[in-house]
Protein backbone atom coordinates (compact mmCIF):
# COMPACT_ATOMS: atom_id res chain seq x y z
CA UNK A 1 0.00 0.00 0.00
CA UNK A 2 1.66 3.15 -0.97
CA UNK A 3 0.02 6.55 -0.49
CA UNK A 4 1.83 9.74 -2.07
CA UNK A 5 1.46 12.88 -0.57
CA UNK A 6 2.23 16.49 -2.30
CA UNK A 7 3.98 19.58 -1.57
CA UNK A 8 3.00 22.47 -0.47
CA UNK A 9 0.16 24.50 -2.72
CA UNK A 10 0.26 21.28 -4.40
CA UNK A 11 -2.22 18.33 -5.49
CA UNK A 12 -1.94 14.45 -6.90
CA UNK A 13 -1.46 15.58 -10.17
CA UNK A 14 2.14 16.95 -9.30
CA UNK A 15 2.75 12.57 -8.81
CA UNK A 16 3.96 11.13 -12.60
CA UNK A 17 1.74 8.59 -13.86
CA UNK A 18 4.78 6.34 -13.62
CA UNK A 19 4.42 6.62 -9.36
CA UNK A 20 0.63 6.86 -9.70
CA UNK A 21 -0.13 3.72 -11.62
CA UNK A 22 3.14 1.29 -10.00
CA UNK A 23 1.94 -2.36 -10.99
CA UNK A 24 4.09 -3.50 -7.57
CA UNK A 25 1.42 -1.72 -5.27
CA UNK A 26 -1.79 -0.36 -4.56
CA UNK A 27 -1.35 3.36 -4.76
CA UNK A 28 -3.23 6.23 -3.48
CA UNK A 29 -2.47 9.72 -4.53
CA UNK A 30 -3.94 12.23 -2.56
CA UNK A 31 -5.48 15.64 -2.65
CA UNK A 32 -4.55 17.09 1.09
CA UNK A 33 -7.57 19.02 2.69
CA UNK A 34 -8.04 22.32 0.48
CA UNK A 35 -6.10 21.19 -2.40
CA UNK A 36 -7.18 19.94 -5.69
CA UNK A 37 -10.31 18.10 -5.73
CA UNK A 38 -10.99 17.92 -1.75
CA UNK A 39 -12.76 20.08 0.33
CA UNK A 40 -11.89 21.31 3.61
CA UNK A 41 -9.87 23.77 4.68
CA UNK A 42 -6.19 23.57 4.41
CA UNK A 43 -4.12 22.97 7.59
CA UNK A 44 -1.76 25.88 9.24
CA UNK A 45 0.49 23.02 10.93
CA UNK A 46 2.05 19.76 9.75
CA UNK A 47 0.85 17.67 12.25
CA UNK A 48 -2.59 18.65 11.64
CA UNK A 49 -2.00 17.18 8.04
CA UNK A 50 -0.90 14.45 9.25
CA UNK A 51 -4.31 13.29 11.64
CA UNK A 52 -5.74 13.98 8.45
CA UNK A 53 -3.69 11.39 6.62
CA UNK A 54 -4.65 8.92 9.52
CA UNK A 55 -8.14 9.57 9.44
CA UNK A 56 -7.98 8.56 5.43
CA UNK A 57 -6.20 5.45 6.43
CA UNK A 58 -8.77 4.88 9.03
CA UNK A 59 -11.72 6.00 6.58
CA UNK A 60 -10.37 3.02 4.04
CA UNK A 61 -9.60 0.25 7.02
CA UNK A 62 -6.16 0.76 5.84
CA UNK A 63 -3.77 -0.48 8.79
CA UNK A 64 -0.41 0.06 7.46
CA UNK A 65 1.32 1.90 4.51
CA UNK A 66 4.43 3.23 2.67
CA UNK A 67 4.05 7.14 2.79
CA UNK A 68 5.97 8.61 -0.13
CA UNK A 69 6.27 12.49 0.33
CA UNK A 70 7.61 15.49 -1.58
CA UNK A 71 8.43 18.46 0.06
CA UNK A 72 5.95 19.82 2.76
CA UNK A 73 4.42 16.19 2.07
CA UNK A 74 7.95 14.99 3.13
CA UNK A 75 7.46 16.26 6.59
CA UNK A 76 3.85 15.20 6.86
CA UNK A 77 5.43 11.68 6.12
CA UNK A 78 8.23 12.36 8.67
CA UNK A 79 5.66 12.91 11.44
CA UNK A 80 3.70 10.19 10.80
CA UNK A 81 6.70 7.88 11.07
CA UNK A 82 7.00 9.78 14.29
CA UNK A 83 4.12 10.20 15.74
CA UNK A 84 1.86 7.24 14.28
CA UNK A 85 4.79 5.05 13.59
CA UNK A 86 2.56 1.82 13.97
CA UNK A 87 0.46 2.85 10.45
CA UNK A 88 4.13 3.42 8.89
CA UNK A 89 5.51 0.25 6.93
CA UNK A 90 8.16 2.59 5.11
CA UNK A 91 8.67 6.11 4.55
CA UNK A 92 9.73 7.75 1.28
CA UNK A 93 11.43 11.33 1.06
CA UNK A 94 11.82 13.14 -1.96
CA UNK A 95 13.24 16.92 -1.91
CA UNK A 96 12.55 17.49 1.86
CA UNK A 97 13.97 18.26 5.17
CA UNK A 98 14.12 18.14 8.78
CA UNK A 99 13.93 21.50 9.07
CA UNK A 100 11.71 23.31 6.29
CA UNK A 101 12.40 27.29 6.44
CA UNK A 102 10.35 29.56 4.14
CA UNK A 103 11.99 32.74 3.04
CA UNK A 104 10.32 35.65 4.51
CA UNK A 105 10.17 37.04 1.42
CA UNK A 106 7.85 34.63 0.27
CA UNK A 107 5.69 34.63 3.16
CA UNK A 108 5.25 38.26 3.27
CA UNK A 109 4.58 38.62 0.15
CA UNK A 110 1.26 35.99 -0.17
CA UNK A 111 -0.60 38.67 1.34
CA UNK A 112 0.38 41.56 -0.50
CA UNK A 113 1.89 40.06 -3.88
CA UNK A 114 -0.01 36.63 -4.44
CA UNK A 115 0.98 36.15 -8.03
CA UNK A 116 4.63 37.45 -7.71
CA UNK A 117 5.44 35.73 -4.86
CA UNK A 118 4.25 32.15 -6.91
CA UNK A 119 6.36 33.43 -9.71
CA UNK A 120 9.50 33.33 -7.43
CA UNK A 121 8.62 29.97 -6.07
CA UNK A 122 8.56 28.64 -9.40
CA UNK A 123 11.67 30.32 -10.86
CA UNK A 124 13.53 28.30 -7.69
CA UNK A 125 11.79 25.12 -7.99
CA UNK A 126 12.80 23.60 -11.66
CA UNK A 127 15.83 22.59 -12.82
CA UNK A 128 16.85 24.73 -16.17
CA UNK A 129 16.36 20.91 -17.85
CA UNK A 130 12.57 21.29 -17.01
CA UNK A 131 9.87 21.89 -20.17
CA UNK A 132 8.12 25.16 -20.06
CA UNK A 133 4.90 22.77 -20.19
CA UNK A 134 6.04 21.08 -16.86
CA UNK A 135 6.57 24.58 -14.94
CA UNK A 136 3.55 26.19 -16.39
CA UNK A 137 1.44 23.09 -14.50
CA UNK A 138 3.47 23.98 -11.13
CA UNK A 139 2.87 27.08 -11.54
CA UNK A 140 -1.26 27.04 -12.67
CA UNK A 141 -1.34 24.63 -9.34
CA UNK A 142 -0.08 27.27 -6.95
CA UNK A 143 -2.17 30.25 -8.19
CA UNK A 144 -5.43 27.51 -8.08
CA UNK A 145 -4.76 26.75 -4.54
CA UNK A 146 -5.24 30.35 -3.63
CA UNK A 147 -3.01 32.69 -1.01
CA UNK A 148 -4.93 31.41 2.09
CA UNK A 149 -4.56 27.67 1.57
CA UNK A 150 -0.63 28.30 0.57
CA UNK A 151 0.28 30.40 2.85
CA UNK A 152 -1.06 27.82 5.38
CA UNK A 153 0.60 25.60 3.88
CA UNK A 154 4.39 27.79 3.70
CA UNK A 155 3.46 28.63 7.48
CA UNK A 156 3.25 24.87 8.51
CA UNK A 157 6.92 24.36 6.41
CA UNK A 158 8.32 27.17 8.46
CA UNK A 159 7.62 26.29 12.01
CA UNK A 160 8.51 22.48 11.23
CA UNK A 161 11.18 20.72 12.78
CA UNK A 162 12.09 17.41 13.58
CA UNK A 163 16.37 17.51 13.47
CA UNK A 164 16.67 15.94 17.27
CA UNK A 165 14.00 13.18 16.47
CA UNK A 166 15.36 11.37 13.75
CA UNK A 167 16.93 8.64 15.38
CA UNK A 168 13.45 7.58 16.52
CA UNK A 169 12.49 6.58 13.08
CA UNK A 170 12.40 2.56 13.08
CA UNK A 171 10.94 2.08 9.65
CA UNK A 172 13.06 1.74 6.10
CA UNK A 173 13.38 5.29 4.82
CA UNK A 174 14.08 5.98 1.10
CA UNK A 175 15.66 9.43 0.49
CA UNK A 176 15.73 11.53 -2.49
CA UNK A 177 16.69 14.72 -4.23
CA UNK A 178 17.91 16.29 -7.42
CA UNK A 179 21.44 17.62 -7.20
CA UNK A 180 20.03 20.79 -8.60
CA UNK A 181 17.23 21.15 -5.80
CA UNK A 182 17.45 24.81 -4.76
CA UNK A 183 14.39 24.94 -2.11
CA UNK A 184 15.55 21.96 -0.13
CA UNK A 185 19.19 21.42 -1.29
CA UNK A 186 21.29 18.07 -1.19
CA UNK A 187 22.78 18.21 2.11
CA UNK A 188 18.97 18.52 3.60
CA UNK A 189 18.41 14.59 2.21
CA UNK A 190 21.99 14.11 3.64
CA UNK A 191 20.98 15.22 7.13
CA UNK A 192 18.20 12.88 6.37
CA UNK A 193 19.85 9.47 5.46
CA UNK A 194 22.93 10.25 7.91
CA UNK A 195 20.32 10.49 11.07
CA UNK A 196 17.40 8.11 10.27
CA UNK A 197 19.23 4.60 11.63
CA UNK A 198 17.56 2.46 8.57
CA UNK A 199 17.88 4.87 5.75
CA UNK A 200 19.40 4.92 2.12
CA UNK A 201 19.99 7.78 -0.24
CA UNK A 202 19.43 8.22 -3.87
CA UNK A 203 20.59 11.44 -5.49
CA UNK A 204 19.61 12.58 -8.91
CA UNK A 205 21.85 14.31 -11.22
CA UNK A 206 20.75 17.72 -12.02
CA UNK A 207 17.57 17.45 -11.14
CA UNK A 208 15.56 20.23 -9.25
CA UNK A 209 12.74 20.44 -6.71
CA UNK A 210 10.10 19.13 -8.70
CA UNK A 211 12.59 15.70 -9.58
CA UNK A 212 9.24 13.61 -10.00
CA UNK A 213 8.08 15.18 -12.89
CA UNK A 214 11.41 16.13 -14.19
CA UNK A 215 12.83 12.12 -14.15
CA UNK A 216 9.73 9.98 -13.41
CA UNK A 217 11.15 6.79 -14.46
CA UNK A 218 14.33 7.66 -12.37
CA UNK A 219 11.67 7.90 -9.18
CA UNK A 220 9.62 5.40 -9.93
CA UNK A 221 12.56 2.84 -10.69
CA UNK A 222 13.98 4.07 -6.89
CA UNK A 223 10.70 3.86 -5.02
CA UNK A 224 9.89 0.43 -6.89
CA UNK A 225 13.81 -0.76 -5.73
CA UNK A 226 13.10 0.37 -2.25
CA UNK A 227 9.61 -1.48 -2.24
CA UNK A 228 11.22 -5.03 -3.00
Amino acid sequence: MLILVHGAGGNHLQWPAELRRLPEATVYALDLPGHGRSGGQGRDTIAGYAEAIVGFLDALGIERAVVVGHSMGGAIALTLALDFADRMAGLVLIATGARLRVAPVILEGMRSDFEGSVELITRFAWSSEASPALIELGRRALLETGPDVLLGDLNACDRFDVMERLGGIKIPALVIVGTADQLTPPKYARFLAEHIPNAQLVLIEGAGHMVMLERPAEIAGAVREFLE
